[in-house]
């Protein structure tokens, strides 16, 4: 195989109870002076101010075992679509879930107030107009943040034109939401509400290894943070529809502990141990999550995707660079073949596997 151990992982670039997805922009009262409208004159001026969101669409599996029996492509959103809407907003998922995408995958980090939030990197920087770490902030602190601040057609880019941030503002109501959504739609959401707002979609949910003071991967908090993923998981009644990721192996195990029947994928460490020595995986390690190269050695090789086969494993790819992330490249992969695609642009990779016959 080309790959070595270190290049069959990198790192992956996401309560309060939400709202219902609507723009309540209730009319304004009339002021006495104006005459009274009649029945129909008030609701065809609801209908004109306030726009609900269609239902959902119901995925074509809505467990893990449902899912790995389908026996075609598989497509993930990236938290909700990041190169297509602002990434781990509540906006994103709908959006995602609209295009028909099989599974919604996010990242995990979690408050000072223990609270599990869905949101990628140790900070807020990155996609809000605030600083700091999440890890010291409360949820009520992250709920004031836009974050759709940093969102452009060029995102992660933080230095084009402030008209290029097409979704900066609606979170704090300086611009309207789109038809249908709400300023809370573009805030930083927790797990829970995620999770409630797609009961029949599976999760693929990656707990992230937030560093502590020292800047080393703070394991004590981490595992808190499984611990409070595994009881949420067991109270909402996802333990068959959600997929537990993590880099750090020892997050893994302490999940599994408080969570035997969900499944995981392996970590940084169990991953290459697998493909290079032959060990072997927990037996909940049913997917195997990778990028397609990591620092500049193929990882989608023969020997690993026909070994992951040969084991009855799914392989499910998410895009590290740029280029990757565009409906050709996604197509490439699936003729690899590999299992699901962790896409970027899921809306377009539903449209393009539909057109290739992959997926109905």
């Amino acid at each position: 195989m080309s790959a070595t151990p270190e290049a069959v992982v990198g790192d992956r670039a996401e309560s309060e109870p939400t709202p219902e997805p609507t723009v309540a922009a209730t009319p304004a009262e009339q002021p006495n002076s104006e005459p009274t409208p009649v029945a129909d004159d008030v609701q065809e001026a609801e209908s004109e101010e306030t726009a609900l969101l269609p239902p959902v669409p119901t995925p074509a599996a809505s467990t893990v075992s449902e899912l790995l029996a389908l026996g075609r492509p598989l497509v993930i959103g990236h938290a909700g679509g990041d190169r297509s809407w602002p990434h781990s907003t509540m906006y994103a998922f709908y959006q995602a879930a609209y295009a028909g995408v099989d599974v919604l995958e996010m990242d995990l980090q979690m408050t000072a107030d223990g609270v599990l939030v869905v949101h990628h990197d140790d900070t807020v920087d990155g996609t809000t107009e605030g600083t700091g770490r999440v890890r010291d902030m409360t949820y009520e602190d992250l709920q004031a943040l836009d974050n759709g601040y940093w969102w452009s057609e060029e995102w992660p880019s933080h230095d084009l034109a402030p008209e290029a941030y097409t979704y900066r503002g609606i979170r704090t109501g300086d611009i309207d939401p789109p038809a249908g959504y709400s300023p809370d739609d573009f805030r930083i959401e927790t797990f829970r509400a995620v999770a409630e707002a797609f009961p029949e979609h599976v999760l693929d949910v990656e707990i992230k290894t937030p560093a502590g003071d020292d800047g080393e991967d703070d394991i004590d908090f981490i595992l808190e943070m499984a611990a409070v993923l595994a009881a949420d998981i067991e109270e909402l009644g996802r333990t068959d529809s959600v997929v537990v990721v993590s880099f750090r192996d020892d997050a893994l195990v302490g999940f599994r502990e408080l969570a035997p029947e969900v499944v995981t994928s392996p970590g940084q460490d169990a991953l290459p141990a697998w493909a290079f020595a032959s060990a072997l995986l927990h037996p909940n390690d049913l997917i195997l999550q990778v990028p397609p190269s990591f620092s500049g050695l193929d990882v989608l090789t023969p020997d690993l995707l026909g070994k992951a086969a040969d084991e009855g494993l799914a392989v499910w790819v998410w895009p590290n660079e740029d280029y990757q992330e565009h409906p050709d490249y996604y197509a490439e992969l699936i003729d690899l073949p590999v299992d699901g695609v962790i896409a970027g642009r899921p809306a377009e990779a539903v449209e393009r596997f539909r057109a290739d016959g992959d997926i109905p």
